[in-house]
């Protein structure tokens, strides 16, 4: 009996495995010769995206601050074969995202998806943040996408495949010590994007709202620290580099790309995010007991500590080995960090 139901299991499995296999290569074209807008798409998860995207035979339009690093992102997808264009643009205010749409519509004459991916992450104790703190989040993870889907709906109306996608966080669900701007800003970013999707699918809009867990994008080192900041970035950068906790970008754009196509309402990516969002719904007071250990765990900050903000790269101190980031270094230049 134990024989027969281990054979019926492994059959089960690869029948899954074979169906997923035909329905990614079935999607492959779905994409072909769409516009695709991604913004953040210079570097990290943004690259990701752009490189699936494109190999799924879409083109590809990169929106981001940093004309250097567009450039090199354009490179990037060119030697792949992908076709792609860049857009430099401010998306803290509303104007410059109207033009760069506009611009877009005008170089290809349609806008058939839009990612909102752009981000920013501020690591420290509340008392170290201020009112600009929560401002930058706020605009780049509620306000931004806000604008960039008013500019663009008129022109996925148009498209027979129109997807909307919004990287919210796991952070949008179940919000952690030291990170409240940014909890506080994609839990908006969550909740705009739910009220879209049901208002947008009757006009065939679907609308996907994606919440990452840690993800190994060679992000840590553009991330803010304040405080004790050698020691914020020491637990961030090693909890970005476990293969518990943490996915490869490259993953994470395929599932998030396979969600668009599928035009699945919600995606939760990696296993330590989706068991976070089952506590936070059955056992929230574990959550809760979980968030009060966590801050007792996360440094604090010296004595009349500045609250001036350091990168990654300049908060790191020789004291942490590297073997304890290794994997989460690893993607610093594969995805342009």
């Amino acid at each position: 009996m134990n024989k027969r139901w281990m054979v019926v299991g492994v059959g089960l499995a690869a029948a899954y495995g074979v169906g997923k296999l035909i329905s990614r290569r079935k999607s492959k074209g779905r994409f072909q010769d769409r516009v695709v807008v991604i913004t953040g798409g210079s570097r990290g998860l943004g690259l990701a995206l752009g490189r699936e995207f494109g190999s799924r035979g879409a083109i590809v339009a990169l929106v981001a601050r940093d004309e250097a690093e567009l450039n090199r992102a354009r490179e990037d997808l060119s030697e792949r074969g992908i076709r792609s264009a860049a857009y430099v643009c401010d998306l803290g205010s509303a104007d410059p995202i109207r033009a760069a749409i506009a611009a877009i519509v005008a170089d290809h004459g349609r806008i058939d998806a839009v990612v909102n991916n752009a981000g920013t992450m501020l690591v420290a104790p509340f008392d170290l943040m201020d009112d600009g703190d929560f401002k930058t989040a706020m605009d780049l993870h509620f306000w931004a996408p806000y604008h960039l889907i008013r500019a663009a709906l008129p022109h996925l109306r148009k498209s027979e495949c129109a997807r909307i996608v919004n990287i919210s966080s796991i952070g949008g669900h179940v919000a952690v010590p030291h990170m409240a701007p940014y909890a506080a800003s994609k839990f908006a970013l969550v909740g705009f994007s739910d009220a879209l999707r049901g208002e947008l699918a009757a006009e065939g809009i679907r609308v996907t709202t994606v919440a990452p867990g840690l993800m190994r994008t060679g992000s840590h080192v553009n991330a803010l620290f304040k405080g004790d900041a050698a020691g914020e970035y020491a637990w961030f950068a090693t909890s970005a580099s476990l293969p518990a906790l943490s996915v490869s970008a490259s993953r994470a754009a395929r599932q998030i790309v396979d969600a668009a196509v599928a035009g699945r309402g919600e995606l939760t990516i990696g296993f330590a995010a989706k068991n976070a969002r089952i506590f936070q719904a059955l056992l929230p007071r574990v959550i809760s007991a979980f968030t009060v250990l966590a801050n007792r765990l996360l440094p604090h900050p010296p004595p009349n500590a500045s609250h001036s903000a350091e990168t990654g790269r300049e908060s790191r101190s020789s004291r942490l080995p590297r073997a304890f980031t290794w994997l989460a270094d690893r993607a610093i230049p594969r995805f342009n960090e």
